[in-house]
């Protein structure tokens, strides 16, 4: 049974911060843990997994902006991860890319098992709910603080297509490369600077209207 910590009960809901580290440092440090992984040593998977875990929730959450939809979407990640971490080849990029791939992948698939019932839904009275329970949060110039303020761009993401919405996600708030994420998105790197400038307007657009400084 492959089990994955809940992070809810630490979460703070604002944009993570990850260590600093080069890539090649980041691609040795993995490779390492999912060699020990493969060779059956169970504490290396949970270290794999502790590792990436709230990384992998960070990117369910703002895609679905539900955190218990974005619970059961990280668990089935890492069991496909757990299932097909013999594909992974080190010699041909960073695990974090393959697993954000493999992120991105299943999420493509739950967004299509849902299409139905989203259709049935109001974003707009989603957000003027939302709207409604959140307080004016203080802000600092240029950036957004604070948990309502989080709530309020999470919303804004909701606004956006999914095609701007992953490429704003995967750079602004995973601060991945643009090369990483046109290797997660298979698109040229000049279509992942055109989305995010595209998404990164849209966003701004959403946000102006109700008066957030961005």
């Amino acid at each position: 049974m492959v089990t994955v910590a809940n992070p809810a009960a630490t979460w703070n809901w604002a944009t993570p911060s990850y260590p600093q580290v080069s890539a090649s440092d980041r691609l040795d440090a993995d490779t390492q843990l999912v060699e020990r992984c493969l060779s059956g040593q169970d504490a290396a998977w949970e270290d794999l997994v502790k590792l990436h875990n709230r990384r992998v929730y960070s990117i369910c959450f703002r895609f679905t902006n539900n955190g218990s939809e974005a619970q059961d979407l990280t668990q089935e990640v890492f069991l496909r991860v757990f299932k097909n971490l013999k594909s992974f080849r080190s010699g041909e990029g960073l695990f974090v890319v393959w697993l954000t791939r493999l992120t991105r992948n299943l999420l493509i698939d739950h967004y299509r098992r849902t299409r139905m019932e989203r259709a049935t839904e109001s974003l707009e009275d989603q957000a003027g709910a939302l709207e409604e329970n959140t307080a004016m949060m203080a802000r600092t110039e240029g950036m957004l603080a604070g948990r309502e303020a989080s709530e309020l761009l999470q919303a804004a993401l909701q606004k956006l297509s999914p095609d701007l919405r992953e490429t704003v996600i995967l750079r602004d708030l995973e601060e991945l490369e643009y090369r990483e994420i046109a290797q997660v998105l298979n698109v040229p790197e000049g279509t992942v600077k055109s989305r995010l400038n595209r998404g990164r307007a849209e966003l701004a657009r959403v946000l102006r209207r109700h008066k957030v400084r961005i």
